[in-house]
């Protein structure tokens, strides 16, 4: 079976975005910039490379990640890569690969965090824990129709 599973660790470059689709679920969307360095052997001089990926969440995770990440936080990231096509308004044909993420935490390597757990949707509540508004059934990913950003 084919896998297409992809971890990256990187800074965020903005702050998330945070964006609700037409059915109520939770989109996030962020881009991550991936440094690679190392040293030249004929200079000895450093050289350095920037990749940039385009990242998407859905669910509890994307609203977590608005609330809890912001510009120049590291993270790591670990989901599916995904190309997404679409038509511009001048009937310009564009797409984009980005991943799809399982998974958006943030880098301890060189920082601390505080964690603070969310209640789950399936778990009984005691009426104080209960959410205002019932969270809604959580599709892994979006219908192709509705475009989350």
């Amino acid at each position: 079976m084919p896998d297409n599973t992809i971890t990256i660790v990187g800074n965020i470059t903005r702050d998330p975005e945070l964006k609700f689709l037409n059915s109520g679920q939770a989109a996030v969307r962020l881009s991550v910039a991936v440094n690679r360095r190392w040293q030249n052997r004929q200079t000895q001089e450093w050289e350095e490379r920037v990749s940039y990926f385009e990242v998407t969440g859905y669910g509890p995770m994307a609203e977590n990640a608005a609330n809890s990440l912001s510009k120049g936080t590291r993270v790591v990231v670990t989901g599916r890569l995904e190309q997404r096509s679409w038509e511009t308004e001048n009937g310009d044909k564009r797409s984009i690969v980005e991943i799809n993420a399982d998974e958006i935490a943030p880098s301890l390597r060189f920082a601390t965090a505080v964690v603070t757990k969310t209640p789950r949707p399936d778990a009984p509540f005691r009426d104080a824990e209960r959410p205002a508004t019932p969270r809604p059934n959580e599709p892994t990913t979006y219908a192709y129709d509705e475009e989350p950003f």
